[in-house]
């Protein structure tokens, strides 16, 4: 396997396809074609032998989750194909980059997803807010229907809210069908978009695992259907994988994570980037394709030098020694850390760690939706204290309510925000435990908190974070004051 540096563009292309045309002369439609010639367990087992590992933060072989919907088929309703285009790990761009320059691709790979399960139905789940996206999809859909593609299938744009727990693919359902974005219990192979209830109340409940809702059971008798829920990137693989074969995609990439990856490279950085990289490819090179940070200079002349690279807010930090690791699940497993959404965002030292800690902390506590007591409660304890050490008004307790919060905060947690609280203010606490102590006994200049929010988008080598998120509350609203309550609660799906 190759691991060596390799800028790609088997997803992302280096120019924007400006019409189906454009793609189709690239080697576009031959992957769905190829589907629709064979059954649909020899797609599914292409998909398995090509390694191909979902590559909206998790990697869970894609294989597995498509021949695992099969098996819990419904015998009354259709599977549904849900195509999760709701980006909004802080630091990354990379999903709307491939809609917006290869919508074709990630389209194709639904509907060939869409004859594997047996759906009728595509729902495309974006953001509101990502009104460029949405232009750029509706248009494509438009004309792989007028190519002929679609064979019956009907596409759904779905523009949702902007909470980060709406690309939770569970919570995402939920909007799907009408709810907030809170999380539920029950995997979306065992609840899907059509809900089997006995009593037409039973399915406002909000609470993932509501009374009478029946879920999907593998074999011949299952009632109520699963949906297929994939990423954008990693529905974008499927087509070249399905017309070129599985040794074709693992050319590219380690043996445990083959293929490419696109990544985002932000912060301190001399211009913001998105770019695929083969697996493998080393953290160094990606950071020197949005050139480099050694010898970055500020406005006073002054050298500044690596801090550490945050994964997004999912996983634990990295260190300039760091930066020779192999970007693949693998590599980044062993080494006590993860991949995630391949979100890197460069902290160099003319950033307080501390206050790196506080903007971490202070997304995730008030992103939580409030279903889980301790995520929300010891989430805010964990930002007040952190905004406390970085505002100069520390006491030596702070730390202590930290660490002890840390240890509490993922109790009876549905989702992973919780431990994602653990992973990364641990990590930070860790690696900059004498700051972390400074700042505790009130010792050094009052600074804000780092802001860490979505991005907006990336132009010109700039990236443009969502400012909004400066005046949101830990209740979902951007009012004056904060009303106290949880979102569930507020929003009138919270249960005991």
């Amino acid at each position: 396997m190759s691991t060596t540096t390799v800028i790609s563009n088997r997803v992302l292309p280096d120019q924007p396809f400006d019409s189906i045309e454009a793609y189709i002369a690239a080697g576009g439609g031959e992957g769905l074609r190829s589907a629709r010639l064979v059954d649909s367990g020899v797609v599914v087992g292409e998909i398995e032998a090509s390694g191909l590992r979902g590559r909206g933060g998790a990697g869970f072989p894609t294989g597995t989750k498509w021949r695992t919907v099969l098996q819990y088929a419904s015998t009354l309703f259709d599977t549904n194909v849900v195509i999760n285009a709701a980006e909004g790990e802080p630091g990354t761009y990379k999903d709307r980059s491939i809609l917006l320059a290869n919508p074709y691709a990630v389209l194709e790979g639904a509907l060939i997803a869409a004859y594997v399960v047996g759906a009728r139905g595509i729902t495309i789940a974006t953001k509101q807010r990502f009104t460029d996206v949405v232009t750029r999809v509706r248009a494509a859909v438009d004309e792989i229907d007028r190519a002929g593609w679609t064979d019956g299938i009907l596409f759904t744009i779905v523009e949702g809210p902007g909470e980060y727990l709406y690309g939770e693919e569970t919570a995402l359902l939920e909007v799907l069908d009408g709810r907030a974005p809170l999380p539920r219990i029950a995997p979306p192979w065992r609840r899907g978009l059509v809900e089997v209830v006995e009593h037409d109340s039973d399915v406002r409940s909000g609470s993932g695992l509501s009374a009478d809702v029946e879920m999907a059971t593998p074999g011949e008798d299952s009632v109520a259907p699963p949906v297929l829920v994939d990423n954008v990137e990693t529905l974008a693989n499927v087509p070249a994988i399905v017309a070129r074969g599985a040794a074709w995609f693992r050319e590219l990439g380690t043996e445990q994570s083959p293929g490419t990856i696109v990544c985002t490279v932000t912060g301190a950085v001399p211009r913001a980037t998105v770019v695929e990289v083969a697996m493998g490819t080393t953290l160094r090179a990606v950071l020197d394709a949005a050139g480099g940070v050694a010898g970055r200079d500020d406005a006073t002349g002054r050298s500044r030098v690596l801090r550490c690279v945050l994964m997004g807010v999912s996983n634990a930090v990295l260190g300039p020694e760091d930066l020779d690791l192999p970007l693949s699940y693998e590599a980044m497993r062993d080494h006590g850390t993860g991949l995630g959404s391949a979100s890197f965002v460069v902290i160099d030292d003319s950033a307080d760690p501390v206050a790196v800690a506080a903007g971490v902390s202070r997304f995730l506590a008030v992103e939580s939706c409030g279903q889980c007591t301790a995520c929300k409660q010891d989430g805010l304890q964990i930002s007040h204290a952190l905004d406390e050490m970085v505002a100069g008004q520390a006491r030596p307790e702070h730390l202590r309510t930290i660490t002890h919060r840390l240890d509490t905060v993922a109790d009876g947690a549905r989702c992973a925000l919780a431990t994602q609280q653990q992973v990364v203010i641990g990590s930070l606490v860790r690696r900059f435990s004498e700051a972390f102590s400074v700042r505790a006994s009130s010792v050094g200049t009052a600074v804000e908190p780092y802001l860490v929010a979505e991005l907006d988008r990336i132009i010109d080598g700039h990236a443009e974070l969502d400012e909004s998120f400066r005046t949101k509350q830990s209740d979902w609203t951007h009012d004056v004051v904060d009303s106290g309550q949880f979102p569930a609660e507020r929003l009138g799906e919270h249960r005991e």
